[in-house]
């Protein structure tokens, strides 16, 4: 039989390819250890927990579920969630094959589980509450999924690890109680200066210190007003930058201010400008005029809405 193919109760599965990809954990290693600690098993009676991680869409919640399940030297399966994952999807897909037999076909779930690899839900919370419940079982003292499609119940390796990330937005659905009960959280939270500053190093290691840090500064300075602008987006805006000098005949490593300014529009939007090490000042001092007018108006309006008046 082909080491690709196992059988469980009799049914034969293909199985899923591991995902490889050069992707690193850059930043707070402390992130590591709380994903590490929570896969750990301290006793022959212990279980591992199932991380959540909580943060804004690209701040790397991805690469710290993947980056640490390489650290602890496992195969790493990532599951891509959308809002019409069905129970089947995650778990045995039935294909035709060449000769017109059925072949069951399983996830990258399934095959985390029977080779005692890592699993990644990303975006997890964009599946509805049907596929959740297929898990549940998986999620606790059980460590099994049931598939009705294939008739079979798969029991997880010792070895197998899980790990859901989950990002925030109204293209989500609400995950049920009775499986955030069987979570702990994770949250990744912007990097400082000097972490992020090594983590676009990391990403574009062929780019000037003059752009890295313009860039740095510019993501720092929107950090500080919570605006959901991530290393993610800085990379990116770097790269765009580049290749447009590159294009160009310019010298890619040379910072042009307004030109970087025009990369951000092609990535963000025009608010994201003032945020520029060159606009941030300015924008302070606006912040800092609106407040004062507020107070004098406050002065002459005690009432909570001046319109009262």
């Amino acid at each position: 039989m082909p080491e690709k193919v196992v059988e469980i109760s009799g049914v034969e599965l293909q199985i899923t390819e591991p995902a490889e990809i050069d992707m690193e954990w850059v930043g707070n290693e402390d992130l590591i250890n709380q994903v590490k600690a929570a896969w750990l098993i301290v006793d022959k009676e212990d279980l591992p927990l199932t991380p959540r991680i909580l943060g804004k869409p690209g701040i790397g919640k991805t690469t710290l579920c993947y980056a640490s399940g390489k650290r602890l030297k496992k195969d790493v399966y990532m599951f891509q969630c959308t809002m019409d994952t069905r129970p089947e999807d995650l778990l045995i897909s039935p294909v035709i094959s060449s000769d017109k037999s059925i072949k069951y076909v399983a996830s990258s779930l399934v095959s985390a589980m029977i080779k005692g690899g890592v699993c990644l839900l990303d975006e997890a919370n964009r599946m509805s509450e049907k596929s959740w419940a297929s898990l549940a079982p998986l999620m606790d003292k059980r460590r099994y999924v049931e598939s009705i499609i294939a008739g079979i119940r798969i029991y997880a390796h010792p070895e197998f690890r899980l790990c859901v990330t989950m990002n925030s937005d109204a293209s989500t659905y609400e995950v049920p109680e009775y499986i955030l009960s069987r979570m702990i959280n994770i949250y990744v939270d912007f990097p400082n200066r000097a972490e992020e500053l090594q983590i676009l190093k990391y990403n574009l290691p062929f780019a000037s210190e003059e752009i890295l840090e313009y860039c740095n500064e510019f993501l720092q300075n929107a950090h500080i007003h919570d605006q959901p602008i991530v290393s993610r987006d800085g990379i990116k805006c770097l790269r765009y930058y580049i290749k447009l000098r590159q294009l160009k005949g310019k010298d890619p490593k040379k910072l042009n201010k307004p030109e970087f300014k025009d990369s951000i529009l092609h990535i963000l939007d025009k608010q994201a400008i003032k945020y520029c090490p060159d606009e941030y000042e300015n924008y302070l001092k606006e912040i800092k005029k609106k407040d004062e007018n507020q107070k004098i108006l406050g002065t002459f309006f005690p009432s909570e809405n001046p319109n009262d008046f």
